[in-house]
């Protein structure tokens, strides 16, 4: 069967699930919603609670900061302690949870982004998620850094930011990952993201970038249009495993790639992104089998104002997507070779 035209499944290794892809359907017309194109913005914003200088929500005032800077969330989700609460109700059950959350603001520039960073401030950038996850890693049982960029993904302030939750208890969704990732290893006494790199940089078919320690590239389970898994090739766990080199590489990869993100419809690309790391208090063997990696999950489907809708199918069955990501990865290829050209 020609997996390239007609409906069929593909099953994600990571979580269990499946998605349908429905690559026929990229003929239909469309007429639905469109998204507002993102603004150009100033240097800097005296109304912005993230610029340098500026009061923020709490009444603290942002010290003039010339890299990154972090600091404890005003309206945290997560509070260091509180009270104890354990229900184990056959249905209705719940657990207490502590943690911390923070605010990490990549540059005192209001009109960038992380794309629009030099190579060398976008190492500095994974200089602080390096610090920080070491740092929390010896308090918390989960570090999960993420972004939300563009309002479309839900983004308050458009000032480039992303966060930090540390917390006690590991989220659900890496409970997931840790899962199947020890069943593979267990299985196939092969890691499974270390497979999924080395596969994939011999297939080449869903690559966008690569350089010798990592891999940018649209997995074979995408559910978004042009989803991104970014993968090491060598083995880490944390962020805080990474060397110099490594960082360095890993800095010139996300540049690429994020570029290829805004050169694809000519607009600052709006996606969520987060990294997955290797827990702390896990067995030896959840240990050995988890690969640190992270997720783009960018919202825009045909143009920077039309976007993927998860509705109806997708909220009652399971994800479907109509672009196959071999073709999805072939499209950012050409616009970064358009942008390099």
């Amino acid at each position: 069967m020609d997996s390239h035209n007609f409906p069929h499944r593909r099953y994600n290794p990571l979580t269990g699930d499946w998605v349908l892809v429905s690559p026929h359907r990229t003929q239909r017309p469309w007429q639905g919603a469109k998204e507002a194109v993102t603004e150009t913005r100033a240097p800097y914003d005296p109304n912005c609670y993230l610029c340098p200088g500026n009061i923020r929500a709490n009444g603290e005032i942002n010290p003039m900061y010339q890299g990154v800077y972090v600091f404890t969330n005003d309206y945290p989700a997560l509070l260091p302690e509180g009270p104890e609460v354990v229900d184990e109700d056959v249905l209705y059950r719940s657990h207490s949870v502590s943690g911390t959350s923070r605010v990490m603001c990549y540059s005192p520039g209001h009109d960038l982004t992380l794309t629009d960073l030099s190579v060398r401030d976008i190492g500095e950038v994974i200089r602080v998620w390096r610090e920080q996850t070491e740092e929390l890693n010896t308090t918390y049982a989960s570090v999960q850094i993420f972004e939300n960029k563009g309002s479309v993904m839900g983004c308050s302030n458009p000032h480039p930011h992303g966060q930090i939750w540390a917390s006690c208890q590991v989220p659900s969704l890496v409970s997931t990952e840790i899962r199947m990732q020890t069943e593979f290893l267990t299985k196939n006494c092969l890691r499974l993201l270390e497979v999924t790199a080395k596969r994939e940089v011999e297939d080449q078919s869903r690559v966008v970038c690569q350089n010798e320690d990592w891999v940018w590239l649209i997995p074979y389970w995408a559910v978004w249009p042009f989803e991104i898994l970014l993968l090491p090739r060598f083995e880490a766990r944390r962020l805080s495993d990474l060397n110099q080199d490594q960082t360095e590489n890993l800095a010139k990869v996300l540049k690429e790639g994020l570029t290829a993100y805004d050169l694809l419809f000519d607009t600052s690309f709006p996606y969520s992104m987060g990294w997955h790391q290797c827990p702390s208090g896990l067995s030896a063997k959840e240990e050995e089998a988890f690969t640190l990696h992270a997720h783009f999950y960018p919202p825009l489907l045909r143009s920077a104002t039309i976007k993927k809708f998860m509705v109806g199918y997708e909220m009652l069955g399971e994800s479907q997507r109509d672009l196959t990501p071999e073709l999805a990865a072939e499209r950012l290829r050409r616009a970064m070779d358009s942008g390099q050209s």
